[in-house]
């Protein structure tokens, strides 16, 4: 069979491994897994009955036009219906974006280490890839000013970056877009943005009228819990969901994505708690990164990239052998780190007494 050249060697994305996987291989009876920047504290409990509720005729296909979820989305951003389009999670909405604009006459501009998608997306398609190296983990807006020319197509600003948690403020985001030619798309990736503390974090839905080559994405994958039901979406102009809308496969969602996402949308209450506790938990793990001396990059989202001195994938493997599933940074392009998933209070602490034994007990193996 001849398939594309460009996919020929191309590798899957690899998620963390199963917790039931781990148990069964190392013998253990408690995993932690906090590899997958998941909410540890689950849905909204009205996000669950709405789950359930909407399961009850799982032969009949969900509505393609996700139109009472596309409601409630509307109303809470403050936009009209049509500003919407969703997918499988946000990353299928990247893929979308992809097959949309991008051929092999075209480039794409993104950071470089960045969330994987925009990249293994483009690489299907055939693009040139213009990779910008952070600068302190953060996206170097005006290098990547510089990288864009009249072939280039989609520009991606994953903000909150994934997986360095930095982001970009609303001064740099706004001179950068200002700048970018009108026919170029900016994508502004927002998928842990109900994490985001910063008081100078960039409001991009109020740009979506001065800016029509702008779209913001989001995901009810992180705060909103619902990461096994794959629900995303972009929100831009009219014109531009027009023209990406027809390359969305019919009937992407479910119907208990639907009703679960409309559910956990209107619970603030128990987001803004998930929000507390994440910022409560980021500060336990700042200060431990402290006390030990680890370097850490500052993060607006619910995970922390931690520099260990050490391979990302020793650190993984002794981690995983104590019952931790964490993301290697050999992967990620950070090759001496661990990114660690933000959990309850008490996984939190079991993590940092048992990241604290792993470095200790390599620098005891590098003195021998």
């Amino acid at each position: 069979m001849k398939a594309k050249k460009q996919v020929l060697g191309l590798t899957p994305y690899k998620p963390g491994k199963p917790i039931q996987e781990v148990k069964e291989e190392l013998g253990l009876d408690e995993i932690i897994k906090l590899a997958s920047n998941e909410n540890p504290f689950g849905p909204s409990p009205k996000a669950k009955e709405a789950m359930v509720a909407a399961s009850s005729s799982p032969e009949i296909y969900p509505d393609g036009y996700a139109a009472r979820v596309r409601e409630a989305v509307a109303k809470e951003l403050g936009v009209e219906k049509e500003q919407l389009i969703f997918g499988a999670g946000s990353d299928e909405v990247i893929l979308m974006l992809c097959r949309t604009f991008l051929t092999p006459e075209t480039n794409t501009v993104m950071a470089a280490p960045t969330f994987s998608q925009y990249k293994h997306n483009a690489i299907v398609e055939g693009t040139e890839i213009r990779e910008v190296p952070l600068t302190d983990g953060v996206h170097d807006l005006d290098a990547m000013l510089k990288e864009i020319d009249e072939e280039t197509r989609i520009v991606w600003v994953c903000n909150p970056n994934n997986p360095s948690g930095t982001y970009n403020n609303e001064e740099d985001f706004l001179r950068f877009l200002k700048q970018v030619p009108k026919d170029v798309l900016v994508v502004s990736d927002e998928a842990y943005i109900e994490y985001v503390t910063a008081e100078d974090y960039p409001n991009t839905i109020e740009l979506l009228d001065d800016y029509p080559n702008l779209m913001v994405l989001r995901t009810f994958s992180k705060a909103y819990g619902l990461a096994a039901l794959r629900i995303g979406f972009g929100v831009a102009s009219r014109e531009l969901i027009r023209t990406v809308d027809p390359v969305r496969p019919p009937f992407n969602t479910t119907v208990m994505a639907h009703e679960a996402a409309i559910a956990a949308l209107q619970d603030k209450d128990y987001v803004r708690e998930c929000h507390e506790k994440n910022k409560q938990g980021l500060k336990e793990f700042t200060a431990f990164c402290k006390e030990e001396g680890l370097y850490y990059y500052p993060s607006q989202a619910n995970f922390l990239l931690i520099n260990t001195g050490i391979s990302g994938d020793v650190v993984f493997d002794s981690m995983l052998k104590k019952g931790f599933i964490l993301r290697s940074g050999e992967a990620l392009g950070f090759p001496n780190c661990v990114r660690i998933t933000v959990g309850d209070q008490e996984q939190n602490r079991k993590c940092m007494k048992a990241l604290k034994e792993t470095i200790e007990e390599a620098k005891t193996v590098a003195e021998r």
